[in-house]
């Protein structure tokens, strides 16, 4: 029997995959949570073969959770809506077994799930594509200044925190819009979010 743990915030959706689930014959839901934290409690107190995990959930995200379990015996699936290459990015560092997207058709969990417990990894097509689209344009040191623009710094705290002067934080503003092709500061942090970029 396969013991599976699903981590999922939004209720409906973690119901109806349990039911799914525990409707296949060598598989067994024998924990729900909400959020990763709930999921990592979960998993070192049921010991789980597979734990099923959403990515943007409250309290600590799926991919901040895979990170943690990178080393138990637990494998993850990330199962999400978001096909975004720094997700899937990130979910590869954090060494997931599966990476599926919610609107795949319910059967293919199952199946997914089987294959994974013969020790190969699945990832959803569309996302293979994706990640071979292009990477993060920007360097360390401009990313970190977009993410300090990000928390609501402005370009003075930005300089003092980096221990630069505000005439390079704003040349650093420029270069950042110019690689993203974007207008300003605010369409530059969400097309940068939207990519999955942020760590």
């Amino acid at each position: 029997m396969i013991r599976i743990v699903i981590a999922e915030d939004q209720r409906m959706v973690l119901g109806a995959l349990g039911s799914l689930l525990d409707l296949e014959e060598d598989m067994e839901v024998v924990g729900k949570a909400n959020n990763g934290e709930e999921a990592l409690q979960l998993i070192h107190q049921l010991q789980p073969d597979i734990c099923i995990m959403d990515i943007e959930m409250p309290v600590k995200s799926g991919l901040d959770a895979a990170d943690e379990l990178k080393n138990e015996a637990c494998k993850v699936i990330i199962l999400t809506t978001f096909a975004r290459s720094g997700y899937f990015e990130r979910a590869r560092k954090a060494g997931v077994s599966g990476y599926l997207l919610k609107d795949s058709p319910s059967e293919e969990l199952a199946n997914s799930i089987r294959i994974i417990m013969d020790g190969r990894r699945i990832y959803a097509p569309e996302l293979v594509d994706i990640a071979y689209e292009g990477d993060n344009p920007l360097t360390d040191r401009e990313s970190q200044v977009l993410e300090l623009i990000a928390d609501g710094k402005n370009t003075k705290e930005i300089a003092s925190e980096l221990y630069i002067t505000t005439g390079t934080v704003r040349n650093y503003i420029s270069v950042i819009l110019d690689k993203l092709d974007v207008g300003n500061r605010i369409e530059a942090i969400a097309r940068f979010r939207e990519k999955g970029w942020f760590k």
